[in-house]
């Protein structure tokens, strides 16, 4: 049961935007933007690039970035499987 509440006020045009994408997902205004605010949140996130490395860990991190890949058997399998869009299939 959801016991933390967060309060906003908005413009009514943008009370009845929400409210009418809300409707169109079959959801309530709360759901709607709570779904909403936490995909925005976990994007951000994940958008975070920053990480803090000594110069000896820096100098092993940057050598395995320029080092050639290794070989990845699932990978050459996945690359070598002909999409549907190439191959002429219809699909329903």
């Amino acid at each position: 049961m959801r016991d933390a509440a967060i309060n906003l006020r908005a413009l009514p045009e943008q009370r009845d935007l929400i409210d009418h994408a809300a409707s169109l997902l079959g959801k309530n205004r709360s759901d709607f933007m709570l779904e909403a605010a936490c995909e925005r949140a976990q994007a951000v996130l994940l958008d975070q690039v920053f990480f803090s490395l000594d110069t000896e860990r820096f100098h092993q991190f940057t050598a395995l970035l320029d080092a050639p890949p290794g070989e990845n058997p699932g990978l050459e399998r996945l690359m070598a499987v002909k999409s549907p869009w190439s191959t002429g299939t219809q699909w329903v």
